[in-house]
């Protein structure tokens, strides 16, 4: 927050800490973690809520309570907005001119990244994985595409047969030299923001929650966190910063497209890098929720979110918060004595926009609608309803 004198005006100071850059002061608790980043860019609306989720058929004497990261902005929504306001930092640090990263054809990452690096006068290159029998056409305009579009993001296609056998490593580097070669400054983000100094974003929000907690959110604390894993950055921080905190809840992930080992792997790779000194098969307990793979639905997994949104009002994205949701609720459904008596906190990771890509499954799932039938006897006369 802005520095001030005038006590009795801190909420209109809020207002303009939006977009701007400034020093970051780590927890207490984290500040033993090397490195720590100089400064940090406010491009998130946080905090983001905390709110009791009447989800129904749970074990005894258990609640979930909601993080609303899907709620940290409107076209940068979702839980990368925490990772970009350190590696946005860190790209105008380096005297960046453009952004490249990388993600699937519907990336909430992307999308957010397209939007971040407007927000900050850069051009942004996005590198979308789509299948061989599209990658020579054009990609519409449907969820994410018309967002990061409206923006001017250049986007590239390449094959997920190409990205498979190359990487997405390599694949960001071929770019980067190419624009090298036209005299341009490039900064890459890797795959979802997940690399250690992205790790930071989900460090913090664990201060959040504790802040919050100190507030009266929640009452008494959380025994669990459930979260949705597609890149593995957001549950090395949650994971890593609930077990240096004194919130010290056991974190959960549902993995939405790699196994559990690989994630294991990476995320270790990025507590490494951030001198943890800790394993991350002692911090987390990932489970497989992907179900038939990375960004594909089950009818079952489709109609389990529209059944959350039509008894809470919570619309979860089908690609990660749906899947592991669904997942943990499954769980709890086949093993309800661990979940008894637990508080839980399920961190949605937003992705709405991803939905509008499962129109055509989802259309037998939403309900009916009919013409309203309004009987001959009604008087009627021209011009008495106003249309604005």
């Amino acid at each position: 927050m802005a520095n001030s004198t005038n006590n009795d005006a801190p909420n209109q100071l809020l207002t303009f800490d939006f977009l701007t850059k400034k020093p970051y002061d780590p927890p207490s608790w984290a500040s033993h973690l090397n490195p720590i980043p100089s400064h940090v860019f406010s491009l998130g609306h946080l905090p983001t809520p905390i709110h009791k989720w009447n989800l129904p058929n749970l074990p005894k004497n258990t609640e979930v309570w909601l993080k609303r990261d899907d709620l940290s902005g409107m076209q940068l929504s979702g839980n990368k907005v925490r990772k970009l306001e350190f590696l946005m930092a860190d790209a105008i640090q380096q005297g960046a001119d453009c952004i490249i990263t990388i993600g699937g054809i519907q990336s909430n990452h992307c999308r957010a990244t397209a939007v971040a690096a407007k927000y900050l006068n850069l051009d942004c290159y996005l590198i979308l994985r789509t299948s061989k029998v599209l990658v020579d056409k054009d990609p519409g305009l449907t969820g994410n595409l018309l967002v990061e579009r409206l923006v001017g993001a250049h986007v590239e296609l390449v094959s997920k047969e190409e990205y498979a056998n190359i990487g997405s490593v390599t694949l960001t580097n071929l770019l980067k030299e190419k624009l090298l070669g036209e005299g341009r400054r490039p900064y890459i983000i890797p795959v979802g923001g997940s690399n250690s100094l992205g790790t930071w974003g989900y460090i913090e929000a664990i201060r959040e929650i504790e802040q919050q907690l100190q507030s009266g959110i929640g009452k008494v604390g959380f025994d669990d966190i459930v979260v949705a894993c597609g890149s593995g950055g957001t549950i090395a921080g949650l994971s890593l910063g609930s077990w240096l905190s004194k919130l010290k809840a056991k974190v959960h992930a549902f993995s939405v497209c790699d196994d559990p080992d690989y994630f294991y792997d990476f995320s270790q790779g990025l507590l490494d890098g951030l001198q943890a000194g800790v394993s991350s098969r002692d911090i987390v307990d990932i489970q497989n929720a992907k179900g038939l793979g990375y960004a594909m639905n089950t009818t079952e997994e489709l109609k389990f979110v529209k059944e959350v949104a039509a008894a809470t009002g919570v619309v979860l994205d089908p690609v990660y918060s749906g899947k592991a949701a669904y997942g943990m609720l499954k769980d709890m459904t086949q093993n309800p004595k661990k979940w008894e008596g637990r508080k839980i906190l399920f961190i949605h990771t937003g992705g709405l926009l991803g939905l509008f890509d499962k129109v055509e499954q989802m259309a037998s799932l939403v309900g009916n609608w009919h013409q309203m039938d309004v009987i001959e006897s009604i008087p009627r006369k021209e011009g008495t309803g106003k249309m604005f």
